[in-house]
């Protein structure tokens, strides 16, 4: 059973379509990369997968159940979710963002257990943050607030990571940074992630599958090494670009617009 999947999936705002007719599968344990031009439905489709946007038309199953009936509490207890540039209160601590990540699995006649205070260890120390869970957020780097979020959606114990743009606002050490972090996720603790990226190579580094869509469809999918082409990058970005193979993953260069 796919970890997500949509069947026929419409989706847009205000009457104007979007996305058309995605039919996607997410199998467990892997690391999707969503690609695409700005406009073409990739944070959109984030917003379904996570139920934050309702669809016009179509289905999106978590775990094999349709999304649109389960109840918040449980999806919250499958699915994690960080959109891009999350705000928080400006005095709350690390610690107290990543605690946030049990309320799912609370009741609110129950305080804190003890398996709660485990867990946010736990995911402090799998982002590198047990030294720092005192500081407060706001004064955090890009990078170290990204970590915060993404413990906080550990914490939440997901088997479904979504990410939209995690990278954005960082610099280019911060990315790499968070990307070795999300691998390792994937790789340690069998988490499967959907991420929204704008680099193609970055994306192509660490993924398992792509999905490259054009003007809301999907223009091609599978491994980066064949999903990611010359003509690819001419047909869905616009540009000429020389691709090779590194490692088996595909890198390109771009040597121009396409005419």
């Amino acid at each position: 059973m796919p970890a997500l999947e949509t069947k026929g999936l419409c989706l847009g705002y205000n009457g104007h379509q979007i996305v058309d007719n995605l039919n996607l599968c997410v199998e467990k344990c892997k690391i999707v990369s969503i690609l695409g031009p700005n406009g073409s439905g990739k944070s959109t489709i984030l917003k379904a997968l996570s139920r934050n946007l309702k669809p016009d038309r179509g289905t999106v199953l978590l775990n094999g159940s349709d999304i649109e009936l389960m109840k918040s509490r449980d999806v919250a207890r499958q699915l994690a979710v960080l959109f891009q540039a999350p705000q928080s209160p400006g005095d709350l601590t690390i610690k107290e963002l990543v605690e946030y990540g049990r309320f799912p699995h609370q009741n609110w006649w129950q305080g804190k257990s003890k398996d709660d205070a485990e867990l946010v260890a736990w995911a402090l120390s799998q982002t590198g943050l047990t030294d720092m869970s005192g500081r407060i957020v706001s004064t955090l780097s890009g990078g170290e607030r990204q970590r915060s979020w993404i413990a906080m959606a550990l914490a939440q114990q997901p088997g479904i990571l979504l990410l939209d743009e995690p990278t954005t606002y960082l610099d280019l050490c911060h990315q790499l940074e968070l990307l070795e972090l999300v691998a390792e996720l994937n790789k340690q603790h069998g988490i499967t992630v959907v991420m929204v990226l704008h680099d193609i190579n970055q994306a192509a580094k660490y993924s398992d599958e792509v999905v490259i869509l054009k003007n809301g469809r999907i223009y091609t999918k599978g491994e980066p090494q064949t999903a990611i082409s010359a003509q690819t990058l001419r047909e869905v970005f616009g540009v000429e670009a020389d691709v090779w193979l590194d490692n088996g993953k595909p890198m390109f260069v771009v040597r121009g617009l396409a005419r």
